[in-house]
């Protein structure tokens, strides 16, 4: 099985490709899309909106793993991710392919065995189970990765986003 995780964001989105063999876990390719603070927001939204449309042509991914939004104390960065979500989400519904979300604490029990693991914890174990030479950066890449591995971990998928709209 193909899994994508993506690690939302405006300005930088973490991507991880796998691959599941056997009950084993392989990394095809990760990295970010990223857009430049000097375009206008709508602009940026279309360059993660296209970038992703490659990424899921390219990878052909059977299902895409992406993280549950939580709010900090800096809402407008907070709208702004979640604008970004609502585009690759978009693109993942468009190439028919099945979304599942994980929350932060879903994505580190799943890849951790631990909910409440530290953030180091979590790449650590990105690079073991993915017998990587090294953490994968920026730390939006190694989460996305992250993602992913709990997608491949979980029995079953935790919420799908239907035809109809978010479950």
């Amino acid at each position: 099985m193909r899994i994508m995780g993506i690690d939302p964001g405006y300005a930088l989105v973490g991507y991880g490709v796998i691959d599941q063999k056997s009950g084993r876990l392989e990394a095809v390719d990760y990295g970010a899309i990223q857009t430049e603070p000097h375009y206008s927001i709508p602009t940026r939204m279309k360059q993660v909106y296209d970038a992703m449309k490659v990424l899921l042509n390219r990878f052909q991914p059977e299902v895409v793993a992406i993280e549950k939004l939580f709010f900090n104390k800096n809402v407008t960065n907070a709208l702004l991710v979640v604008q970004a979500r609502g585009v690759i989400i978009l693109a993942v519904e468009e190439a028919g392919i099945p979304i599942t979300e994980y929350t932060p604490s879903q994505v580190k029990l799943g890849a951790v065995g631990y909910g409440k693991a530290e953030k180091r914890q979590v790449q650590e174990m990105v690079k073991v189970l993915l017998r990587l030479s090294k953490v994968p950066k920026p730390d939006d890449v190694a989460d996305a990765l992250a993602i992913a591995i709990c997608e491949a971990h979980s029995s079953k998928s935790i919420s799908q986003v239907g035809r109809g709209g978010i479950s």
